[in-house]
């Protein structure tokens, strides 16, 4: 059967692509979830229609993410953590602590995008990886310093 991908799918397709899949995948999963349509005359154009919207609005948010991206670059976010002697923190700092920094800064940056691979443990300077868009990536300079 002949479908149309209103989504992006893993193994499948994206967005707007004309794929073949058994009439049960497509019956059973695809059409009722909405992620595909059959491939009809008309389908095909109101698909195409909807390709065009989306990416004009992907456009519109890979630009914000480069201009937000640049932002963070330039920001270096301080804490401030309880410390033992060999600069071990007690506790740690995570995405978690990192996001309630740049809230208080003012930016609005997902809890989800912060990759922190592991939590930082250890009092110093620290490259953060954030990830604005699949196509965008800043990286935030995080200080972690000793409580007087």
């Amino acid at each position: 059967m002949e479908i149309i991908l209103r989504e992006d799918i893993e193994k499948l397709g994206s967005r707007g692509d004309v794929v073949k899949v058994a009439p049960g995948y497509a019956r059973n999963f695809l059409l009722p979830r909405r992620l595909a349509v059959e491939a009809t005359g008309s389908n095909k154009k109101i698909v195409e229609q909807e390709k065009q919207a989306h990416l004009r609005r992907e456009a519109k948010f890979v630009e914000e993410a480069h201009e937000l991206a640049k932002m963070l670059s330039a920001v270096t976010l301080t804490i401030r953590r309880k410390a033992g002697e060999n600069e071990h923190l007690f506790g740690s700092v995570t995405a978690a602590d990192i996001h309630d920094a740049l809230a208080a800064e003012k930016y609005n940056v997902d809890r989800r995008k912060i990759n922190l691979e592991e939590p930082i443990r250890t009092l110093g300077e620290f490259k953060v990886p954030v990830r604005l868009h699949r196509e965008v990536t800043a990286d935030l300079t995080v200080q972690v310093v000793a409580e007087a």
